[in-house]
């Protein structure tokens, strides 16, 4: 493919799409922000109950882009003799939905089991995972932002395995991770919009998300990015209502007793 004159090969739109798409997916989620009526917590609480400053999150979600995108090269010349053997053929629609589907299902037991060990183990917990959850008050251009071994093992590493195990083209590569990237931020965007798609499509969500940044919910809603079968299948699935606020906006609250240890 050529765009102004530069010639961009399969391998380089996977490696670099994601991340523009990341942030300028991110940038219409900031000034939606400004929608006061459709935020599931107030401007004032994300000033005030958050523990990091926002230029510290852009900091460290571009320092761990940057690491992905290391990996996606390495990755992409590591499998390039594979594909290259398999001859310019492309595959099918019915093929791509298939490895789409077992990308979503390997990405997301990945996390879900890393993601959930993180939260099990203390000391993972409090020197690793914590970082993330400085963000008590979700933010669409925070959805990547956690500690740089957190970010190898549950991102990096588990896309890296979704890409491999589905047999997908690097081709194929540019869609599924740029659909991966914005559910991705659009479960951080803090916000309840309105024929959301992903909302309609997906139980795992804003919402659902917000659940598991709360204090009552870290032990619950550990599935991401895609699908909440794990959480229901092992038992860490909190049902949450969707209430009006005095103030303007929504808050998801849990409906259900949960323990907070």
């Amino acid at each position: 493919m050529e765009i102004f004159g530069v010639n961009l090969t399969d391998e380089m739109l996977g490696t670099f799409v994601p991340i523009i798409i990341y942030w300028l997916y991110s940038g219409v989620y900031v000034f939606l922000g400004e929608l006061d009526n459709y935020r599931l917590h107030s401007r004032k609480d994300e000033d005030e109950k958050n523990l990091v400053s926002k230029k510290k999150v852009v900091k460290g979600v571009l320092f761990q882009q940057a690491v992905q995108a290391v990996v996606a090269i390495f990755l992409f010349g590591v499998t390039r003799k594979d594909a290259e053997t398999t001859g310019d053929q492309p595959p099918s629609m019915f093929v791509i939905a298939g490895q789409f589907l077992i990308a979503m299902f390997v990405l997301d037991t990945w996390q879900y089991f890393m993601h959930r060990y993180m939260h099990q183990n203390k000391f993972l917990y409090k020197h690793i995972h914590s970082q993330h959850h400085r963000l008590i008050v979700p933010y669409a251009f925070g959805a990547l932002y956690n500690h740089p071994i957190e970010g190898l093992i549950l991102d990096t590493i588990g896309g890296a395995l979704s890409f491999l195990l589905s047999g997908m083209t690097p081709r194929t590569s540019i869609f599924f991770f740029s659909f991966a990237t914005l559910k991705t931020v659009d479960d951080h965007c803090g916000l309840w919009l309105p024929g959301n798609l992903f909302h309609l499509l997906f139980g795992n969500n804003s919402a659902y998300h917000d659940v598991h940044h709360q204090l009552y919910g870290t032990k619950y809603n550990f599935s991401q990015p895609f699908f909440v079968t794990w959480d229901k299948i092992l038992g860490t699935y909190m049902p949450y209502s969707l209430e009006k606020r005095a103030d303007g906006g929504f808050e998801a609250r849990p409906t259900k007793e949960c323990k907070i240890s």
